[in-house]
């Protein structure tokens, strides 16, 4: 797929009114206005506003799991392996604050088969925090602990980022990360 300036100004523009409107209550002519085209020529650019949904939930998808193949493929033990995953987790975000919001937030609007689709990636990225996860209680080097309710914590906290973070704040990604893993870690031990 061929990606103009025009159409990543489009996708820029769409990211940012998604996550200020939210999707259903983004139109395109709203995003050709605010793009500054007609709204038939948005049309030249992309098919419908739900192909610029798709391309940002899967982009921003293969950025998470980009973040964790390295993860999965080196040996080391559990707690250092999660407090990596923790960091790559929030430097995705740190890098698409609008896209990231709108991957957590938006993706329900998709529409079959990509819903399943997303869905899919979604359970299977999760599947490797449950691996880590249990691999340390395995290891002792974490308490066991009920896996489903620490993957959902982890989640929760790590998926705010986008509204804690800041790119010119105090707050930089790597303290919320490292923030973020010595709280998830200390609550393991």
């Amino acid at each position: 797929m061929i990606i103009t300036d025009r159409k990543k100004q489009i996708r820029q523009v769409a990211q940012n009114m998604f996550r200020s409107k939210g999707y259903g209550a983004s139109s395109m002519r709203d995003l050709a206005k605010e793009v500054g085209i007609e709204a038939a020529s948005l049309y030249n650019h992309v098919s419908n506003k739900e192909e610029i949904l798709k391309d940002i939930c899967f982009q921003i998808a293969d950025e998470f799991f980009e973040s964790i193949k390295e993860i999965e493929q080196t040996k080391g033990k559990p707690k250092q392996k999660l407090e990596k995953a923790i960091e790559n987790h929030v430097m995705v975000i740190a890098r698409n604050i609008d896209a990231s919001s709108v991957f957590f937030h938006e993706w329900k609007h998709l529409s079959e088969p990509f819903l399943t689709d997303f869905k899919h990636l979604r359970n299977k990225y999760e599947k490797t925090f449950v691996n880590l996860i249990e691999a340390g209680i395995e290891q002792k080097q974490f308490r066991k602990a009920e896996v489903k309710i620490v993957v959902f914590t982890i989640f929760s906290a790590l998926n705010a980022t986008y509204d804690l973070y800041k790119p010119n704040g105090k707050l930089t990604a790597k303290i919320i990360a490292k923030e973020i893993s010595s709280i998830i870690i200390n609550g393991l031990k």
